[in-house]
């Protein structure tokens, strides 16, 4: 084991990893010491079998059965394995050696028996361990050249039948028809190791279309199965790469499963990858493909995306904006996107007409997409055309009337000098907006929080008062104005204290005890102590079963 230590625990798996590993040190057990490994299982959320590697390549690594461990992290379970393992350190030379050794009795006993021991051994095993025994009959197959029993054992691999309860395969299930759905991937690749790469190509195929109809009806919630997808994939690719098969052909089968022909969610095959396969040839069959397809379906998601992807790898910028400009969205994000797209191109001209274009086009301001304006804005501000900003936020502001559009016109008014103006606007529309509210219009009291945000406290006190406020802004501005008006500040915090006063749970005793406190402040500011002292208690009075409340007040002096 070297010199490994916690410290290498914790840069292979985090700081975070490995505190969380820390609490799992009691739930390793069924350790076993191998030669170069340590096994053991853990018992988290479900029962994780783990995996130390001692020895590899990089240094020691890891592998386990927890959703994150198979993504390919190194995970607390393999933190609490490693530090069981560090723990008993000075035994581990000694437990290798004796796995060593047991490993060279086994290899000589079997190289003692003789070709009849050996076969009533493998058929014992044959007969206990079902995994074994596919493996093994679809290596015969393949030896063969049985094509049809390869393609048979493959689908019964596949078929979900056997783990199913009313068509459907439960999550504690799944894990184990994914193991089996993995021996097809092992089964294929055997098939391209073996020199039949093209009979590989064909079976992967089948397999990505049975592995696809399969995910509907099996809990993949721990992404099993996408798993044995991406290894499909993965197999598909090596077998293409050894056969050469027809790269027309290919190209073909390539745009017809990127367009859904199989679910390329759970495969996520990319044409681009296949590049040194298809040849040019094949890259022509490709695009020609891919362009008929998408002028077929402009809108086509699937077809948009094909026709993105490859002209982008082809460095072909205005193909792609082709794609993005055939379905333009209403509340021009597809401006947007055009517009960084050309900004990478470094046709910064073209990426603000764009963005122009997409607030004139959108139908509506308040349903556009934001960072389409503050991009503009954005744009305006860095070629000093303040106006426009000032403009853009405008029109934006008096169509969504928010906290945010406010904040946004003030900060691009105040750079263009503007903002007196521009605000005694905006507050005019707010206003009215109030008025309509109080008219049973529905519309958010922003007037309120405008002004509260300007720091102009009486104003907004004055806009509460004539227009309405929610408790919540009724809060702030008593905490706002407490300092130079604490009667009517002692008034919001009196009445928003009372019904607090019939609820119980401690969020709620929190609340009204910051209330109190603040009332305390209140009657300090006016020279009423007493009157608080006697308001306290009788609260207490009232109060006295609820006992987290009274040891909040105890612990403030209240």
């Amino acid at each position: 084991m070297g010199n490994f230590t916690e410290a290498d625990l914790k840069a292979l798996a985090g700081a975070r990893s490995f505190e969380r590993g820390l609490g799992y040190l009691d739930a390793v057990s069924g350790v076993e010491v191998g030669d170069g490994w340590i096994t053991a299982t853990v018992h988290g959320t479900e029962r994780y079998e783990v995996e130390l590697t001692l020895d590899g390549p990089g240094g020691p690594a890891g592998e386990c059965g927890c959703p994150y461990g198979l993504e390919g992290n190194f995970c607390k379970h393999l933190v609490a394995l490693g530090l069981r393992v560090l723990a008993r350190r000075e035994s581990l030379p000694r437990q290798r050696k004796a796995a060593r050794e047991h490993a060279q009795d086994l290899d000589g006993w079997l190289s003692a028996l003789s070709k009849e021991e050996l076969l009533a051994l493998l058929r014992e095993q044959i007969d206990e361990d079902r995994k074994l025994r596919r493996r093994l009959e679809l290596r015969a197959a393949s030896a063969r050249g049985d094509l049809a029993a390869v393609r048979a054992r493959i689908r019964d691999l596949l078929d979900i039948g056997p783990f199913a309860q009313y068509g459907y395969v439960e999550y504690a299930d799944a894990g184990t028809y994914a193991d089996q759905a993995g021996q097809a991937v092992s089964a294929i690749r055997a098939l391209t190791g073996s020199g039949r790469a093209a009979d590989a190509i064909t079976l992967a195929r089948e397999a990505l279309r049975l592995l696809a109809e399969a995910v509907e009806s099996v809990d993949d919630s721990d992404g099993w199965l996408g798993q044995i997808g991406a290894d499909l994939a993965d197999a598909h690719l090596d077998a293409c790469r050894a056969a050469r098969p027809d790269p027309e052909e290919l190209a073909r089968w390539l745009v017809g499963h990127a367009l859904g022909d199989i679910d390329d969610g759970l495969t996520d095959i990319d044409p681009l990858d296949y590049e040194d396969v298809l040849g040019e040839e094949g890259m022509a069959v490709l695009q020609k493909s891919a362009v008929e397809a998408w002028r077929g379906n402009r809108t086509g998601w699937a077809e948009k995306y094909l026709m993105e992807r490859l002209a982008k790898a082809g460095g072909d910028v205005d193909a792609v904006i082709a794609v993005h400009a055939a379905d333009l969205s209403p509340n021009g994000h597809t401006h947007l996107v055009i517009a960084h797209e050309l900004d990478t191109a470094r046709r910064s001209d073209e990426a603000l007409r764009w963005a122009e274009r997409g607030i004139r086009e959108t139908r509506d301001l308040v349903a556009v997409d934001t960072a389409l304006v503050d991009y503009l804005c954005d744009r305006y501000t860095q070629a000093n055309r303040l106006s426009d900003a000032v403009a853009v936020r405008r029109d934006h502001f008096r169509a969504r009337r928010t906290l945010a559009a406010y904040q946004q016109l003030r900060a691009a008014a105040q750079a263009a000098d503007c903002w007196p103006a521009e605000r005694e606007g905006a507050l005019a529309l707010l206003r009215a907006d109030a008025g309509r509210r109080q008219q049973g219009w529905y519309g958010g009291p922003v007037l309120v929080d405008a002004l509260l945000d300007d720091k102009d406290v009486d104003a907004a006190w004055q806009a509460a008062v004539q227009t309405g406020a929610h408790d919540r802004q009724w809060l702030t501005l008593a905490d706002q104005a407490r300092a130079g008006r604490p009667a009517d500040a002692l008034g919001v915090y009196l009445r928003l204290a009372e019904p607090l006063t019939k609820q119980t749970g401690n969020a709620v005793y929190e609340q009204l005890v910051s209330l109190l406190l603040s009332v305390r402040d209140c009657h300090r500011r006016l020279g009423t102590p007493d009157e608080f002292t006697a308001y306290a208690t009788a609260l207490r009075t009232a109060q006295k079963r609820k006992r987290n409340l009274m040891r909040l007040m105890d612990e403030h002096a209240l």
